[in-house]
C-alpha cells in the first residue's frame, strides 16, 4: 500500500485553492500546512482546507512531516522557494512558469537533483484528454508529416487584475505579461506536440493596459527543427475574453483543440473522434472562477505516483524549462527586432 503523502502550499493567491482542492480529493494525499507572507490569505485558505498556517516558508520547511511542497508564489520567487524546499528534503511542485529566467530555472533543477528530490512543473494541459488523444494520434502517424501548429490565447484581463498586486505586470516578479503568465500553457502544448523549436521572430506591445512594464499582446512566428512552421498569439486585451486554441495540420489531417476540447478532428483516413466531451478547462474574464481543477488533479496524482515509484514525473524540470525558453526567446526577438535561434544561453 502506498504511503500517504503530506503536502504544504507556499503562496495562497488565486491558484492555491485549486491545488488545495486537488489534494483534498486525492487518495493518500493530505494538506497539512499553508504559507503566505500575508497571514490573512493563509488563514482564509485554511478555513476551507484545514491546515497549519505559516508566514515564513523557512519556518515551515523545518517540519519533517512534509513530503511535497507546492510553490505558488509570484513567478520570480519560484526558484528561491523551490530550492529552499529541496534543500530541506521536500519534493517540489512548481506552478508555471518555473521562474523568470533560465539561470534560475536551472538552479532549481540542479538543487532538486543534488537533494535527490522530485521536481514537477505544472503543465496541466498536457493531461487534458483532448491533448493526450492528439499526442497519441501524432505518435501513431495519423496526421502524417506535421506542417503547421498555431497556439492562440485570446484572453482578457481588466486593469484591476494588474492593479491587484504590486508584483503583477513587472519583469522582476511576473517575468512578463500575457505570454509568460497566461499564454505559456498553450506555448507549452505547441512544442509538446510538434517537437523542438529552432527559431522565433516576434513583436510585443502593451496596448490596452497602463502601469505595467510588460506586454498585453505578443505575436510570434515559429520555425520547428522538423521544418514545420507555426504561430503563437497571446493577449490579455481581447475583451470580454475568448478562447485558447491549438491548431495542428499535417499532410494527412488536422486537429483543432479549443478550450481544451476537440473542436475539429479531420483525418484523411476518415477516422472520427468519438470521445465524449469533458468539462472544459476554460479560463475567461477577469477572475479565476472559471478554472477547472481536473487536469491539475491528474498532474498532481502523477507526481505522487512518481514519488512512490522512485521515478521522474512526466513533466519534470527539463520539460518545464522548454516553454520558458520559448517565451524568453520571443521577448528577446521583440527587443532586438531580429529572429532568435535556439538554444538560448543559461543567462536568459
Amino acid at each position: 500500500m502506498n504511503k500517504p503523502l503530506n503536502f504544504a502550499l507556499v503562496g495562497c493567491g488565486v491558484i492555491a485553492p485549486c491545488h488545495a482542492r486537488c489534494i483534498a480529493e486525492l487518495e493518500n494525499a493530505r494538506l497539512v500546512a499553508v504559507c503566505d507572507t500575508v497571514e490573512a490569505k493563509a488563514r482564509k485558505l485554511a478555513e476551507t482546507y484545514p491546515a497549519d498556517v505559516y508566514t515564513s516558508y523557512h519556518e515551515l520547511f523545518q517540519r519533517d512531516d512534509i513530503d511535497i511542497v507546492s510553490v505558488l508564489t509570484p513567478s520570480g520567487l519560484h526558484a528561491e522557494v523551490g530550492i529552499a524546499a529541496a534543500r530541506s528534503g521536500k519534493h517540489v511542485i512548481v506552478e508555471k512558469p518555473m521562474d523568470v529566467s533560465l539561470a534560475k530555472a536551472d538552479a532549481l533543477i540542479e538543487a532538486c537533483r543534488q537533494a535527490g528530490v522530485k521536481l514537477c512543473c505544472i503543465s496541466q494541459h498536457r493531461f487534458d484528454p483532448a491533448v493526450q488523444d492528439l499526442k497519441l494520434a501524432i505518435a501513431d502517424g495519423k496526421l502524417g508529416q506535421l506542417n503547421f501548429c498555431g497556439a492562440y490565447t485570446h484572453w482578457y484581463r481588466a486593469q484591476s487584475y494588474y492593479d491587484s498586486g504590486d508584483w503583477r505586470g513587472t519583469w522582476a516578479l511576473d517575468g512578463g505579461g500575457a505570454l509568460m503568465n497566461q499564454s505559456i500553457h498553450y506555448v507549452d502544448l505547441l512544442q509538446y506536440v510538434m517537437g523542438p523549436v529552432e527559431e522565433v521572430y516576434a513583436r510585443t506591445a502593451a496596448l490596452a493596459h497602463v502601469r505595467i512594464e510588460v506586454e498585453d499582446i505578443a505575436v510570434a512566428t515559429v520555425k520547428f527543427r522538423s521544418g514545420a512552421v507555426g504561430v503563437i498569439e497571446g493577449m490579455t486585451l481581447a475583451f470580454p475574453g475568448f478562447c485558447a486554441r491549438l491548431e495542428v495540420f499535417g499532410e494527412d489531417g488536422g486537429v483543432i483543440i479549443e478550450n481544451d476540447q476537440v473542436k475539429e478532428w479531420q483525418l484523411r483516413s476518415g477516422e472520427k473522434y468519438d470521445r465524449p466531451p469533458t468539462e472544459a478547462h476554460l479560463i475567461v474574464g477577469t477572475t479565476s472562477a472559471d478554472i477547472w481543477h481536473h487536469s491539475h488533479r491528474r498532474q498532481i496524482a502523477e507526481m505522487m505516483q512518481a514519488v512512490w515509484e522512485g521515478r521522474e514525473p512526466l513533466c519534470n524540470g527539463s520539460e518545464g524549462r522548454e516553454p520558458l525558453e520559448i517565451v524568453l526567446a520571443i521577448y528577446q526577438s521583440a527587443r532586438t527586432q531580429r529572429p532568435v535561434k535556439f538554444p538560448l544561453s543559461d543567462e536568459a
